[in-house]
This record gives C-alpha cells, sequence and structure tokens, in this order.
C-alpha cells in the first residue's frame, strides 16, 4: 500500500506543473509539510500574463459561463540570481497560495496522531528559508527536543470530487464519545494497511487500517460530508455518494479537466493574424484612442508600418464576426485545427503557426493522402476543474462529463480561469476517406466494430455514466489510434524525444457528422522552453524517412512479446475498453495519450496471430 511521492522545494514547480500536475486543489509534498493548492479566489496575482486564444475562450465560456473574461498564466516570480532574496521583498510573495492539508500529523517518534488543531503540534517557520517550514511535536515523550511530524498518509474521498482527512475517531470508536489519545501503529516491515494499526490509549479500542477498504470497509466510514478543502467549504446539500479510502499521493486523488486547443489562423492578411495574435489586449479597446496607448506603452511593437486608424478598423471588424459567432452554438475545438491542416497550401504563415506539405511515402499512397509538416505550432490549455477517483478521460469529451463529478476550481463563477501556452513542431497525417469507407463496410470489420460498442456500453454501466451506449467513437478512431500509437513508439527511437514528450490529436468523425468526415491525426511534441522546436520530429516526417518509420512500425506491431494472451485479449471479458493491446506493444505514458489507452486493436492494423482478417495494412 506504500506509495513513492516526490517532495519539491518551496517556489520549484513550474507554471506547467501548477496547472495540469499540481493545480488547484491537488496535493503536493513539500520537505516537511503536505499542502494543498487552494482555489482561485485565493490566488494574487500582482503581474497577470494574458494569454490570447479566442476561440479557448469561448470554449471555457460554454463550460463555466458567460463571465469568464481572461486566461492568465500562473503568478511566476523573476529569476534570482543564485543570492538568497529578502523576504521582505515583493518578488517574495509572488506564488500561488496553499495550506497545510491533510491536517492530522503523526508523530514519527512516539507514533502521536493528532490534528493540528490541538496543542501537540507547533508550525516552526524560518524567514529566510521557507523550504524549512515544519510542524514539531513539542514536548515528545520519546525525544530530548520537538522531531518534525509528518502527514497521516490515509484520506477518503468520494466521485463528487469530495476530499477530507481520513475520519480517525469514527473509524475507531464509532457514535461512542471517548477523550481519545490515538496511536498509529505499524505491526510489520512491508507498510501495508493489514499491519498498520491505530490505537486508542484511553479506552485501548483498536483497529487494522485493512478494514477501511473496500466494499467492506465502506461500512465502518461515516456518509461524506462534502468537503472541499480547497474552498474552504461543505457543500450544504448532503452528498449521496459513498466515501472511500485512499494513501495521501495516490494518483486518483486528482485528475486535471483541461480544454487545449491549436493556434491555427484564420486571417489570411498579416495585419489580421497581428490582431488575432493580441486579440487579447485589442479586444478591450473602445476606440482608436485605445490603440493609441498601446503604442505608446510598446504593446504594438509588430504593428510598426500600420496606422492607427488601420489597426482600430481590423479590430471593429472582427469585434463584429465574434458577435455573430457568440450567438451561434461553441464550435467543434478540432474543426478549424481540420480545416487548416488538411488544406496546407491555402494555410496562412502565422509567427507561431507553419506548415509545408511533402508527398506520402511511395509505399502508403494507397491509404495516405498526404503527410504536412508543422514546422511551428502554438497550443493552448486551460484548466476548468478536476475529478477525484474518476478520471475525466473515462468520458469522450470534457463536457459530457457530469456536472456534479466535476469540482469548481472557485467558490464563485469564475471571471478567469488558469492557461499556459507551449510551442513545438509536429507531423500530420491525413488518410483517404474512400479508403477508409470501403474498409469499414467489410462484414467482419463491422462485426469487430460492434464488439467494441459493446465493451464501451458495459465499460461505462459500470462505472454508471448516463446513457452509456453514447460516446462510442468508432473503429474508425479505433483504427486511427493505434496506428498513431504504433508511429509515436517507432519515432521516439530517432527523433530525440522520449514518448511522454510527444502528444497526439486524432481526428476522426464520419461523413455523417456535422463537421465530418475526418480521417487523420496529428503527432507533435510542445514544451515551454526550447525542447518543443528542435526540429526532430519535422525531420523524420519527409518521405524516405517517414516510409522507413512506417515500416518499422508495422512490422512492430505484427508479433508482442506477450503473445498469445495480447493477440487473444478480448474487451468483453474483463471490462476493458482494448483489444489486441498492452504496455509492450501500443500502451504510452498519459501524458502522450488523448484517451488514456483506451480504443486500441494492433488487430485493426496488421494480422496477428489471433486475428487476420481485420487489418487495414493486410500485408
Amino acid at each position: 500500500m506504500s506509495t513513492t511521492r516526490k517532495k519539491y522545494r518551496v517556489g520549484e514547480l513550474r507554471p506547467s506543473q501548477i496547472l495540469f500536475t499540481y493545480g488547484v486543489g491537488a496535493i503536493v509534498d513539500l520537505p516537511y509539510i503536505s499542502t494543498m493548492v487552494m482555489g482561485l479566489d485565493d490566488w494574487e496575482n500582482p503581474y497577470p500574463i494574458m494569454i490570447g486564444e479566442e476561440r479557448l475562450l469561448q470554449a471555457v465560456r460554454a463550460m463555466l459561463g458567460p463571465q469568464v473574461a481572461r486566461l492568465l498564466a500562473p503568478p511566476e516570480a523573476p529569476e534570482t540570481t543564485g543570492s538568497l532574496s529578502s523576504p521582505f521583498d515583493e518578488n517574495a510573495t509572488i506564488g500561488v497560495p496553499v495550506a497545510a492539508f491533510p491536517r492530522w500529523m503523526l508523530c514519527p517518534r512516539c507514533r502521536t496522531l493528532a490534528s493540528l488543531d490541538s496543542s501537540l503540534f507547533q508550525l516552526k517557520t524560518d524567514m529566510y528559508r521557507s523550504d524549512k517550514a515544519r510542524y514539531v511535536h513539542v514536548n515528545c515523550p520519546s525525544a530530548g527536543h520537538p522531531p518534525p511530524v509528518v502527514p497521516a498518509r490515509f484520506l477518503v474521498a468520494c466521485k463528487h470530487g469530495h476530499l477530507d482527512d481520513f475520519p480517525w475517531l469514527y473509524f475507531l470508536h464509532g457514535d461512542v464519545p471517548c477523550q481519545a489519545r490515538l496511536k498509529l501503529r505499524e505491526l510489520g516491515v512491508t507498510g501495508e494497511a493489514a499491519d498498520i494499526q491505530v490505537f486508542c490509549e484511553t479506552c485501548h479500542r483498536q483497529k487494522r487500517m485493512s478494514d477501511a477498504f473496500g466494499s467492506e470497509g465502506a461500512k465502518n466510514l461515516p456518509a461524506c460530508n462534502g468537503r472541499h478543502p480547497h474552498l474552504r467549504l461543505y457543500e450544504t446539500e448532503s452528498c449521496q455518494e459513498q466515501s472511500r479510502t485512499i494513501l495521501l499521493g495516490s494518483s486518483n486523488s486528482w485528475f486535471p479537466l483541461v480544454l487545449a486547443t491549436l493556434s491555427v489562423p484564420n486571417a489570411v492578411d498579416t495585419l489580421g493574424q497581428l490582431v488575432e495574435e493580441h486579440w487579447h489586449l485589442l479586444g478591450k479597446a473602445s476606440s482608436i484612442q485605445n490603440i493609441e496607448l498601446l503604442r505608446q506603452i510598446g504593446q504594438l511593437e509588430r504593428f510598426i508600418g500600420y496606422s492607427d486608424e488601420t489597426i482600430w478598423s481590423k479590430v471593429e471588424e472582427k469585434k463584429h464576426a465574434l458577435q455573430d459567432a457568440t450567438d451561434a452554438q461553441p464550435q467543434y475545438l478540432k474543426a478549424p485545427e481540420w480545416r487548416v491542416l488538411s488544406h496546407p497550401t491555402l494555410a496562412p504563415v502565422a509567427h507561431d503557426f507553419k506548415v509545408k506539405a511533402v508527398e506520402p511515402p511511395a509505399k502508403y499512397r494507397h491509404a495516405l493522402k498526404q503527410v504536412v509538416l508543422v514546422e511551428r505550432l502554438r497550443e493552448v490549455r486551460a484548466l476548468v476543474g478536476f475529478t477525484r477517483i474518476e478520471s475525466p478521460g473515462d468520458f469522450e469529451d470534457a463536457v459530457e462529463l457530469p456536472l456534479e463529478r466535476r469540482v469548481p476550481l472557485a467558490r464563485k463563477r469564475p471571471i478567469w480561469v488558469p492557461a499556459a501556452e507551449v510551442r513545438g513542431e509536429g507531423i500530420f497525417l491525413e488518410f483517404r476517406e474512400e479508403v477508409i469507407a470501403d474498409w469499414l463496410e467489410h462484414k467482419t470489420r463491422q462485426q469487430h466494430s460492434r464488439t467494441f460498442h459493446e465493451a464501451h456500453t458495459q465499460w461505462r454501466k459500470v462505472r454508471h455514466i448516463a446513457e452509456p451506449a453514447l460516446g462510442y467513437p468508432g473503429l474508425r478512431y479505433v483504427l486511427l489510434h493505434s496506428f498513431a500509437h504504433a508511429l509515436i513508439r517507432q519515432l521516439t527511437l530517432e527523433c530525440g524525444y522520449t514518448a511522454a514528450s510527444i502528444r497526439e490529436r486524432i481526428y476522426a468523425l464520419p461523413p455523417e457528422h456535422e463537421h465530418g468526415p475526418m480521417a487523420g491525426f496529428l503527432l507533435y511534441t510542445a514544451a515551454p522552453d526550447s525542447e518543443g522546436t528542435l526540429g526532430g520530429l519535422v525531420g523524420l516526417g519527409v518521405p524516405d524517412q517517414l516510409g522507413r518509420h512506417l515500416d518499422n512500425a508495422l512490422e512492430r506491431m505484427l508479433y508482442c512479446t506477450s503473445d498469445p494472451l495480447c493477440a487473444e485479449h478480448s474487451s468483453l471479458h474483463d471490462q476493458s475498453l482494448h483489444e489486441a493491446a498492452c504496455h509492450a506493444c501500443l500502451f504510452l505514458p498519459e501524458t502522450a495519450c488523448e484517451r488514456g489507452n483506451k480504443y486500441l486493436d494492433r488487430s485493426v492494423l496488421v494480422p496477428t496471430v489471433e486475428r487476420t482478417h481485420l487489418a487495414f495494412f493486410a500485408q
């Protein structure tokens, strides 16, 4: 039951980590204290960096409400030269607010278990060394000086996103009152819950922590109290979900709910592209005088050569276009990306977007319509909430996630959300629609698609997802998704990036869809530093290089080191959402896959030792 937890120094987390690994509501381990990142109500942003991406902002508004006005980068203090800064410096107060959580602590010397609200533990701080802040056990009977205490590693959570300290008193005593003095004993060396015992020195009750886990353990826990510690509140309406015991640092304690889009230019003229890139500033201009002011303070350096009147005219034109778009339904985020990537010769060149079409490898021209090298791209991501226990990847789209399971970022409706922008490069492959359609029409593939759909329905029923038959992406998606994974695993051998650094963006919609048909995928790398733009990925997209990698990727899919178990796997037998796929052949790190390694099957790519009649690349 033990978990490995990395401890961070104060100020060590990068802005992207603050959003997507340790965001609002997540628990961060500092050297001596376990802390929780607080809600947006507690954030102070003296130096806000606005991130402009109008399409993403509209998508955020569709989820959180029209009051959301801005996408802001997390506060980041200026880099220091290495010397200790003064605690009275203004930069020393820049950061993200946190609070100690969990509140129950354990003394490693005497094994005393108590809350921070008791008088047993005292906070010790160092004005010049914030990383030394810790709680100590005063008057510890087993130590000559107050020893640092550690957080108790058991918590309770529910599917509605509530989180609280483990109910130690109720777990041991139930509703029986007791002036409890608790000890947490380890009876073995494994650290398993069965070897950990909570003991009351007052009434001598004792119980193993293994009694807190599983369906039987739920009977020993109280009803969920609806606590959101990051918001400092308890929901007034009683929660109907059953609390369950989780470990401090467990991966299911926090899942970010992120919306992401690629910044693709809509304007074909240079001035229009510049206005789009600076819309987070120009969108607030109400007259030509505002344009003059922005130029005077140095915000329009890239507009040299354009008069204020010309800029204002273009701003008014875009405002009218956005007003018309506001009255319509929120746009499918991938639709503009597909239009630009599938027509690279018409795509304008922008500061953060540059594409070049190349011929597909000769051996694959029957299946691939075109290959596009994306030499420059920009991705913007926004945090709109989070979940606990169940990942948002269990749903087809973030909008499909039930509202009661989406934990809010603030007590009130937020007027801004945290966001981050990254830049990188990529390769886009577009398949021939007629070839995909012919492959899907075969009777055996239709039967395989029905099998996948049945597994999809069963999987959602087990998780009590409303309308379980909906949200199935189709065998088209399974094919493109599996091929993208196979190619990523091959490209990492030569491109210089790790598998965790390459992301996928699948475009798979049938002809009957409003924005269909789509059949292609983008493999790209994006990072806040220069790692995302090394050129190693684009260099492998030229025909001779890409052809060799496609050959090797498909050849590696013929056999798996886990065969025949991998090839014989059926999603209906174990209620999974993959067929012939495993960690040895197709699975990727969570950061690379947009669907959490679901909807994968290498038998739709090439013949396997179990299935030979499904392969898209039969030879």
